[in-house]
């Protein structure tokens, strides 16, 4: 059985899939487990969970004891995993792991003490960067489940090959917590006064003022996003130093729409960005490489729309929610 916070609402999450405004069937494409695991279901925990009464809650569990019989339980992150770590009936528990390494590197371990005896409570846990890995397992310490790491991949169906465009045009997709907005906009300035007739599309919630000429928006939905990465002649993406390849969502969207990408090197990235001309890596807050690199792909769209043909081979080769959910029915098997 797949879990999910009760704010993933799944009933309209199905509502927008049927209706082709949302990728896969269930978050994640882990629908598509149902391949390996015939039956398989999904479900919200109930409003009133919280990771503050789960971590509560394990700090007096009596018995870590587990039935031995009942269905297995699947959840994505390790918020959703300190939720399944005192969901009873169950058999066995996996998790994916997100953002907990890098929260431990900045914060130190004494704040996720309670997540680490959550996740403790696993068979086993993924990742989805090799450089998490010796980190986690560091964190979670000796005795604890194995800790796998498992690409990302993105509906390929939903996100569909699209012809390289006429007009000019330049987007860069997301605000989480380890994106790079100055370095960002500094480039995209660079390229606004290289090229004037270049349209520039930011979608962010950062409060960073946007130099003249380029477009901010603040939330896109799935629809709008494929929409626009349709558009798209190159995305571009910068972040900060981080362990679990922040942009790598929109970095294979945008490539499975058919679009090259220029993108920060962090650790972890080379894992999905590496040894394809669809994507041009850059380092960490440079600006100007950022900028040369989109230069250069608008400066010949031939090659960008080889580079993007490319790259949807690249993601149709490895990165799709179905290769994803193979991944995880691996570590499942083996734990």
């Amino acid at each position: 059985m797949v879990f999910y916070p009760a704010e993933r609402d799944l009933v309209a999450w199905g509502d927008r899939h049927a209706r082709g405004a949302a990728p896969d069937r269930w978050p994640y494409g882990l629908d598509r487990l149902g391949t390996h695991f015939p039956g398989l279901t999904a479900t919200n925990f109930s409003p009133d969970s919280s990771v503050g009464l789960a971590s509560r809650r394990l700090i007096t569990a009596i018995s870590p004891t587990r039935r031995p019989s009942g269905p297995i339980g699947i959840t994505w992150d390790e918020n959703a995993g300190a939720l399944l770590a005192i969901t009873p009936g169950l058999r066995a528990r996996f998790s994916g792991v997100v953002w907990l390494t890098d929260s431990v590197a900045r914060a130190g371990e004494r704040p996720f003490r309670a997540m680490r005896r959550a996740l403790r409570r696993m068979d086993a846990v993924w990742v989805l960067s090799t450089a998490q890995v010796e980190p986690l397992s560091r964190f979670l310490g000796p005795g604890a489940p194995p800790v796998h790491y498992v690409r990302f991949g993105v509906d390929p169906d939903f996100f569909a090959h699209q012809s390289y465009p006429d007009r000019p045009l330049v987007v860069s997709v997301g605000g989480d917590r380890d994106r790079d907005p100055q370095t960002l906009l500094e480039a995209l300035a660079i390229v606004r006064d290289a090229r004037p007739d270049v349209e520039i599309v930011v979608q962010s919630k950062s409060g960073a003022t946007p130099p003249p000429g380029i477009t901010v928006v603040p939330y896109l939905t799935h629809a709008e996003l494929r929409d626009l990465y349709a558009r798209a002649s190159v995305a571009v993406i910068a972040t900060r130093p981080n362990l679990h390849v922040s942009g790598m969502t929109v970095g294979l969207e945008v490539m499975a729409t058919g679009r090259p990408l220029v993108i920060t090197r962090t650790p972890g990235m080379d894992d999905y960005f590496g040894g394809t001309r669809a994507a041009r890596l850059v380092e960490v807050g440079d600006a100007t490489a950022l900028a040369g690199e989109t230069l250069a792909l608008l400066a010949d769209p031939e090659s960008a729309a080889a580079s993007g043909r490319a790259a949807r081979e690249h993601v149709e080769a490895g990165f799709t929610t179905e290769h994803l959910a193979r991944r995880i029915a691996d570590v499942i098997a083996a734990g």
